[in-house]
């Protein structure tokens, strides 16, 4: 993938004003139910997919929207599918948190809390099969959250992939937070101990900076192609929003305003901006925007699902579900 700093700063860019347009569409009622926001994690997805092949599989969390767009989903037709319309990247049938993109190799969100580690070991072990065993071709990258270190697929994941050496990346995007729980409250040892664990090397990173896990996951990435299978990077990070939507009404307190204005000194969109010129800068931000004036007009106008269509795509196979009971 694109790994220029332009690219990095126009991928962390372009997640972070994506989430705001969508944030502003789930108080508009356009999307129902909400979102879960990635402000401020952007340099995670932007970093680990900059390291990838268009051929590489990603699975990602119920806060996946910056893991799509980095993989190179179109924001379009994301956006149309968190307003649940027929144009969207799954006809509006996935929403928010099961995004998917196979061609893109985007091998779907989960809004089930660590699940998706099991389905990126035995997609990259497919694909590492599929190719004569020989594991050079395909790498399988894992986003989850702090939430989901002690959820027992992960573990067992994690265990299976070391022990065939399967082609993976385990990435752990800390922000400090499994909903409203800390981080010290729940993990007992560190997230990094689980990969040294299983015989993987585990590294802590500033999951802030765009380029620090750029770096990290590109050797992370050599390694698992080379055939010397799996890594672990914890990314240290923040959201700034909420950990849904929700909270915009409910608003609830477990952490201070001073908290969030100090995690704000390190702004990965900043941060990466630093290291462009103001001028290429100004190009980038105006045409992202064009970007998503586009992508927003593009969903709103898009119809909704049609209801007689409710049972189609339940199958690979294509076999529809019959209706009114029965098979």
């Amino acid at each position: 993938m694109a790994d220029t700093p332009a690219d990095l700063y126009r991928t962390t860019r372009l997640i972070r004003r994506f989430e705001e347009r969508a944030v502003e569409l789930v108080h508009k009622g356009v999307i129902v139910g909400g979102i879960h926001p990635y402000i401020g994690q952007e340099a995670i997805a932007a970093g680990v997919c900059a390291a990838l092949r268009p051929t590489d599989i990603i699975t990602s969390t119920h806060r996946g929207h910056g893991h799509v767009l980095a993989k190179g989903a179109d924001p379009a037709k994301m956006l149309a599918e968190l307003a649940g319309r027929s144009t969207g990247l799954n006809k509006g049938r996935g929403g928010s948190m099961h995004a998917a993109d196979f061609s893109l190799g985007i091998f779907g969100a989960n809004a089930i809390v660590g699940a998706n580690g099991a389905i990126t070991v035995g997609a990259a072990w497919a694909a590492r099969r599929k190719a004569g065993g020989n594991g050079e071709n395909t790498v399988g990258v894992s986003f989850f959250g702090d939430g989901a270190v002690s959820q027992g697929v992960l573990l067992e994941a994690m265990n299976l992939a070391a022990l065939w050496k399967v082609p993976v990346l385990f990435v752990c995007e800390n922000n400090g937070y499994a909903t409203t729980l800390t981080v010290e409250d729940a993990v007992a040892g560190t997230i990094t101990g689980r990969g040294a664990a299983f015989g993987m090397p585990a590294t802590t990173v500033d999951g802030m900076d765009p380029q620090a896990v750029l770096d990290a996951a590109r050797e992370a990435v050599d390694r698992a192609r080379a055939g010397n299978g799996p890594s672990l990077i914890e990314c240290l990070t923040y959201r700034y929003d909420a950990h849904h939507t929700w909270e915009h009404k409910a608003r609830v307190r477990y952490r201070d305003n001073d908290e969030v204005a100090q995690a704000r000194n390190t702004d990965p969109v900043e941060i990466q901006a630093a290291r462009i010129s103001p001028v290429e800068r100004a190009e980038i931000d105006a045409r992202i925007e064009t970007v998503l004036d586009e992508a927003v007009a593009f969903a709103v106008s898009s119809p909704h699902p049609d209801p007689a269509g409710a049972l189609d795509y339940l199958y690979a196979t294509g076999m529809r579900a019959r209706s009114g009971g029965g098979w």
